[in-house]
């Protein structure tokens, strides 16, 4: 049975597509105007080994918070999609990915309530290109609000705003594959002693 997650977002702002197949390849086709971010998301597919396809349109005249933000809120609808009933998944993942001089750990809960907690270095270089590193921030509680996980991201240090920002992305790409990964032993099985995710 496939897992795959479809969804379209348009709204005045931005209209957005995204794909994706929680049991791919990491093949990505992705333009949403922002190099850095499609920089990210390739990250993420290929890290996940989630097949994905995005494709945005923005008001990218005014600036890329709308582009990213909705990019963020459909890719997270999609993944929550895609997992489905959530049987005979591990539901729980983490993974610690350094880059370079910066470390990134993140721990996940496919748990189906959303809850966000994100550290990283104070000070790191505000843009990256056209890519507002507050963004990240943002980008992580758009995507849990909507995927409806408890996600933990947490960069104890680094000082290249570029390694900042990737190593979180490749961390969550990996704790998120081992999350939604079928635990063959728990095939049928709903990984919640309450009996909903």
């Amino acid at each position: 049975m496939s897992r795959i997650g479809r969804v379209e977002r348009t709204t005045k702002e931005t209209s957005v597509l995204v794909e994706i197949d929680l049991d791919g390849t990491g093949r990505t086709d992705i333009s949403t105007g922002v190099g850095f971010y499609d920089h990210m998301l390739d990250q993420l597919g290929r890290h996940g080994l989630f097949d994905l396809t995005v494709k945005t349109d923005g008001d990218l005249h005014i600036d890329t918070h709308h582009t990213i933000e909705d990019t963020a809120l459909a890719l997270g609808a999609a993944f929550k999609q895609a997992l489905g009933d959530k049987v005979g998944i591990y539901r729980f993942g983490n993974c610690t990915v350094p880059l370079d001089e910066s470390l990134a750990q993140v721990t996940v809960d496919l748990s189906g309530r959303p809850y966000l907690v994100h550290t990283e270095p104070e000070g790191i270089a505000p843009m990256i290109g056209s890519y507002d590193t507050t963004m990240t921030r943002h980008i992580l509680e758009s995507f849990v609000a909507q995927a409806q996980i408890a996600l933990h991201v947490h960069v104890p240090y680094g000082r290249n705003a570029h390694h900042i920002v990737e190593c979180q992305f490749k961390a969550l790409a990996r704790a998120l594959r081992y999350a939604a990964e079928r635990d063959p032993r728990a095939a049928g099985i709903l990984p919640s002693t309450k009996g909903a995710l």
